[in-house]
């Protein structure tokens, strides 16, 4: 597991709050989610706009800054919220393997490195898989089981 954390810019703080403020209003972008999960220490919701990834049958949340604040309250918690608009989804989130990241990081990155792909440090949806398998302790990847909407 790998401490990697990008510090957000502030053109990167108002796009977050632009995609947050519309999925909450139900409307969200490329079918972004706002995760809600619990702070560590303080138990209140912290809430962030999310990307989930479907691969295969399974449903992924990929940090590409690394380890956040909300990978770090994921890790703690074991689950949180999806929401979109009135649309609430509980999930328990279980941290994949280094060795399991590379076809999701791959499939992340053909849907996303429009919008996070310089966190990838000059990697892409074509990289080798050898060269994704050295990146994957950097990428936090959560595989997400529903446990339904409220």
């Amino acid at each position: 597991m790998s401490d990697r954390f990008v510090r957000p810019t502030r053109l990167d703080t108002v796009f977050n709050a632009a995609v947050a403020a519309l999925t909450r209003a139900g409307l969200p972008l490329a079918g972004s989610r706002v995760l809600a999960v619990r702070g560590r220490s303080s138990g209140e919701w912290r809430t962030t706009p999310v990307n989930p990834l479907r691969v295969g049958g399974d449903r992924y949340l990929v940090a590409p800054r690394g380890t956040t604040q909300w990978v770090r309250n994921l890790r703690a918690a074991g689950g949180g919220q999806l929401r979109a608009g009135r649309s609430v989804e509980v999930f328990r989130a279980e941290e994949v393997p280094d060795a399991e990241k590379p076809p999701i990081l791959r499939a992340y990155l053909v849907a996303w490195a429009w919008e996070v792909g310089r966190f990838f440090e000059g990697v892409d949806k074509n990289s080798p898989e050898e060269r994704l398998r050295e990146i994957a302790p950097g990428f936090p990847v959560f595989r997400l089981r529903s446990e339904g909407r409220r």
